[in-house]
């Protein structure tokens, strides 16, 4: 039995092994096939978060794969408050044959996964988003085939989404780089794990955004101010002013590079409405990935398939 809290849970191999599900998922799905692989399981979501593509993409996906959800919202089960986190964790474990956890605190989901007896997925937590860096490689593994020394530069503030990125690039031998003004890059003891972790990866904090893109084959951009941080938008707002990703900074990229957000977007401060919907946004694509990445880990998790990929 396998939880899914960050990427640092998956070597390289499953990761790629997990690219390559997602891939022929999708292309069964486009043959009008579908798969039940989770029939007659139960999933449980439960969410202290909004969200739009993580809470759809996952119960599409339980639903296509012949299985069924169930939706708890944060107040509702008060994780850590109406009832402690580890009688929540003992409890679902026995109604559900998976948890997946959107969350503010990461420590949330891993207490929960420490007292689970099934597979815990961690959906989101201010620290981590590894389900979107999934889905991210693979809609990356589309654009251009081979990732290995591809350059991705996420354009905007360390949040969990650029640290989980970080860390599947340097599973995969990508060059990542953050362009990100002074006192939002990821923290030095982030920095040295990356680098512990991946010695041969390349990973880079550069503050001058132009510079940055000149050599990007992934322009990639997040909101200014995440959930929680909403008393710091002014601030956020000032500080973050230059690191748009427009048309002006797209003049200094590569004609190929391409731009992705994970969504939501708030056009005009991270990104112009000309470019999230102009021709070198693969945005949606983007989005509409997660369904294909998560159905992929979720059948390698809830069925142990750690089997080959030809069957």
């Amino acid at each position: 039995m396998r939880h899914f809290i960050t990427l640092f849970d998956l070597t390289r191999e499953e990761l790629l092994h997990l690219l390559a599900m997602a891939e022929r998922l999708k292309r069964q799905q486009g043959r009008g096939k579908r798969r039940r692989e989770l029939a007659g399981k139960v999933v449980a979501l439960i969410f202290e978060k909004p969200s739009l593509r993580t809470r759809v993409s996952f119960e599409s996906a339980v639903a296509q794969l012949g299985g069924a959800t169930i939706f708890l919202s944060g107040p509702e089960v008060g994780l850590g408050t109406r009832e402690a986190i580890p009688d929540c964790a003992r409890t679902l474990s026995q109604f559900c044959d998976a948890v997946i956890l959107r969350t503010f605190a990461h420590s949330t989901v891993e207490t929960f996964a420490e007292h689970a007896s099934v597979p815990v997925i961690n959906g989101l937590t201010d620290t981590h988003h590894p389900c979107q860096a999934i889905s991210d490689l693979f809609t990356m593994q589309e654009q251009f085939g081979e990732l290995r020394g591809r350059t991705v530069v996420f354009v905007g503030d360390g949040n969990n989404v650029a640290r989980s990125l970080a860390v599947g690039c340097g599973m995969l031998g990508m060059r990542f780089v953050l362009a990100a003004p002074k006192g939002y890059g990821f923290e030095p003891d982030y920095s040295n794990l990356l680098r512990q972790r991946f010695p041969e990866g390349s990973f880079e904090l550069n503050g001058s955004p132009t510079e940055a893109v000149r050599h990007a084959d992934v322009i990639y951009t997040d909101v200014w101010t995440s959930m929680g941080q909403e008393a710091e938008k002014d601030t956020r707002c000032q500080a973050f002013r230059g690191f748009q990703v427009n048309r002006e900074l797209l003049e200094h990229a590569p004609d190929h590079a391409v731009v992705m957000h994970c969504l939501p977007a708030h056009r005009g401060e991270e990104i112009t409405s000309e470019v999230l919907d102009g021709q070198r946004s693969i945005a949606f694509q983007q989005a509409g990935n997660r369904l294909h990445a998560q159905k992929a880990l979720l059948d390698w998790l809830l069925n142990q398939s750690h089997r080959s990929l030809r069957r």
